[in-house]
């Protein structure tokens, strides 16, 4: 994946840059450090500059970002709860209300949630469907996303210009945080299931 990606922007400059970070925010599992980092890294010996790549790349999360949130508009809460009423589901505790609160969660913090996701790995692709589900006022879902995958962009682009040759160091350092980021998400999955698990043995004890 690393050596393709690396292709890709050597052959392609700034749209290849585009390209790459618009397919990473639609597929999660594609490392954005990598892109980024070597972008940054490129500025050193060709002609793309730093503030180029910044753009670019912020147009590709801009581009990803919008087609999530048109999948987010096109999965409305109705046919959400009717996935849920699924036996499947509702043996793993998922009730009719869990998609309700969610949204009411969601429209309440949903401005912060956008911002700082941007920032956060996984997070930072999937945020935009809840944004459309609960139809988020699109001019402030399109400011806070600019701003929230500038600040991302610019972070890693900067960083692997500044290492140079070495840029690949820093995705040591991103890989923890990722890691970090996974087990803590995994942590509140964790403590949720079990939650849930023993509202249902109360219920079925009364």
């Amino acid at each position: 994946m690393q050596e393709l990606i690396i292709h890709i922007i050597n052959e392609c400059g700034y749209l290849g840059v585009c390209f790459l970070i618009a397919v990473e925010n639609l597929f999660p599992p594609i490392p954005s450090e990598v892109i980024l980092t070597f972008g940054g890294f490129m500025t050193t010996c060709t002609r793309l500059t730093v503030p180029g790549v910044i753009i670019f790349s912020t147009i590709g999360s801009v581009i990803g970002a919008l087609i999530l949130y048109q999948v987010g508009l096109a999965m409305t809460p109705e046919k959400l709860e009717r996935v849920f009423e699924k036996k499947w589901f509702r043996r793993l505790g998922f009730e009719r209300g869990n998609v309700e609160n969610t949204i009411n969660w969601f429209q309440k913090h949903g401005k912060a949630a956008v911002f700082a996701g941007r920032c956060i790995p996984i997070i930072r692709s999937l945020i935009s469907i809840p944004a459309g589900m609960t139809e988020m006022n699109f001019p402030l879902f399109l400011i806070y996303t600019i701003v929230g995958s500038t600040i991302w962009n610019t972070l890693l682009v900067t960083a692997g210009a500044a290492l140079g040759k070495s840029w690949d160091t820093i995705l040591l350092y991103i890989r923890h945080y990722s890691n970090a980021v996974k087990s803590v998400l995994l942590v509140l999955a964790v403590i949720w299931i079990i939650k849930k698990v023993r509202k249902k043995v109360e219920e079925m004890e009364r």
